[in-house]
């Protein structure tokens, strides 16, 4: 069999930067498709000397038909992440994930690429109907005018392109929906290591007892969080068995509270916390937990647990603190 040749959209981002490591590891030809506006290339150091790295804006049509030409395959990950940017900037979350995939799939007919990933969301579901959620759960965009669904309407637009191009013009086209990844390096845009960082001042103004901890919400509300080598090895199992014109989830069922998360970040760094409840943006979801017997079903189980995965998520960002914007945290 010969080699696959892969582009990787996205791939100097958080996920797309463990995507292009396990993809050469399995022996793929990869390159990858990225303007490192978010990405961030030490993530591909590891492999540099592996890849091919092309340095383009997924919204630039002649840079993605570039970089398509001569791959047997497609895994599109560039889409602008990071709650705070689906309400600040939706404009541009639209226009990437839009413009994006119409170019994708353009630049893969033209060049008779027949195979093609798609990273969607869990954001398409707005708030599910029940909890686990399958992948059959209905998709909502339950206001227009709430910017924050920029972001899951961009990738709903996503799936309906992947799915029913795929239909006539792709031999296989697959779409995972990954449930709140996390790890090392992720960005600072996030619940994991917006905590850790906050959590790290608050020790350092005050050397001893409870640190009062404010927080989105009452706390209560719920997530799934999932660790990037899990992330990869669900992602790798769908692409080896994965059915045409199928979506699957990617996570965990370890459904944990907001506040919970807070605590245990706390608990790595010696200190007890007291929760602050405030005001939750509005379009927060209460509950998310995955439902993922259909990855399951292709020999994908989690390995790591929240606690394990805590460790060397809150390491990096400790030691790599003066990485953060400076406004933030």
């Amino acid at each position: 069999m010969s080699t696959p040749r892969i582009l990787v959209t996205g791939g100097s981002g958080f996920i797309g930067s463990a995507l292009v490591k396990a993809l050469v590891k399995s022996g793929a030809q990869v390159r990858v498709l990225d303007d490192n506006s978010r990405g961030r290339p030490r993530r591909l150091h590891a492999v540099e000397e592996e890849i091919e790295f092309i340095g383009g804006d997924i919204r630039d049509a002649a840079a993605v038909d570039a970089a398509t030409k001569g791959m047997d395959e497609v895994h599109h990950l560039a889409f602008v992440n990071g709650t705070e940017f689906f309400y600040t900037q939706p404009d541009l979350v639209l226009d990437v994930g839009v413009r994006g995939m119409i170019n994708v799939i353009d630049a893969c007919r033209k060049h008779n690429v027949s195979n093609l990933i798609l990273a969607s969301s869990s954001e398409v579901y707005q708030t599910p109907p029940q909890v686990p959620t399958d992948e059959s759960a209905p998709l909502s965009v339950p206001d227009v005018l709430n910017p924050r669904y920029s972001y899951g309407g961009g990738k709903l637009i996503s799936e309906l392109m992947t799915i029913n191009y795929g239909r006539k013009y792709f031999e296989r086209v697959l779409i995972f929906r990954p449930h709140n990844v996390y790890g090392p390096d992720m960005g600072f845009e996030h619940v994991v290591p917006q905590f850790a960082l906050r959590l790290r001042k608050l020790a350092d103004a005050q050397a001893e007892g409870t640190l009062r901890f404010d927080i989105q919400g009452s706390g209560e509300e719920t997530r799934s969080f999932c660790y990037v080598d899990d992330l990869v090895a669900g992602v790798m199992a769908m692409r080896d068995k994965g059915e045409h014109l199928n979506i699957y989830h990617v996570g965990t069922t370890e459904e944990l509270s907001i506040a919970d998360v807070a605590r245990k970040i706390a608990a790595a760094a010696g200190r007890s916390i007291e929760i602050v409840p405030g005001k939750l943006q509005a379009g927060g979801t209460p509950r998310r937990c995955p439902d993922i017997s259909k990855l399951a079903a292709l020999g994908y189980r989690p390995r790591v647990t929240l606690d394990e995965g805590l460790k060397p998520t809150l390491d990096w960002y400790w030691k790599n603190a003066d990485l953060a914007p400076k406004d933030k945290n």
